[in-house]
């Protein structure tokens, strides 16, 4: 079995090639498999609670036989509004085990997140700095111990 450890998304050597693309959809596949085991059969919201860290919300947002659509947000207040940061939309493709960022919003409030953006900004088109960003984010939630299992 490869472990996601074992994965170098090819981003760092190759950018923007196609291969290296989807070397970095599967681990973005794997990590997210490793956050919420489960995720083949969950549906609705849930959160995940840490010590330490703030809260993990995930939200299901679509689901047909070969994807998944879902939401994964930290919820932040200012002012008496509540944001979402980052706020990141991301397709699963079970078939293939391969996971897309189909976007985030706005610039991070996190510096580490907005480090990672301006450092590949140049080299990477929109695609290649959103699946980066959502494969070192999905790696920091684990080293957190987040796992998505209840509501």
């Amino acid at each position: 079995m490869l472990h996601d450890y074992q994965l170098v998304p090819e981003a760092i050597v190759k950018p923007k090639s196609f291969v290296g693309l989807m070397s970095l959809y599967e681990s973005n596949y794997l990590r997210l498999q490793r956050l919420i085991p489960e995720l083949n059969r969950l549906d609705g919201y849930y959160r995940s609670r840490v010590a330490g860290d703030c809260d993990l919300h995930v939200e299901i947002l679509e689901r047909s036989r070969y994807t998944i659509t879902l939401s994964l947000s930290y919820f932040f207040y200012e002012n008496g509004v509540r944001i979402a940061d980052p706020d990141m939309k991301i397709r699963v493709y079970l078939d293939g085990q391969l996971a897309e960022t189909m976007g985030f919003s706005g610039e991070h409030r996190h510096i580490e997140l907005r480090r990672l953006c301006r450092i590949h900004r140049a080299e990477l088109d929109h695609r290649w700095r959103r699946n980066i960003v959502l494969n070192k984010w999905l790696e920091y939630l684990m080293d957190q111990g987040h796992l998505v299992l209840e509501r």
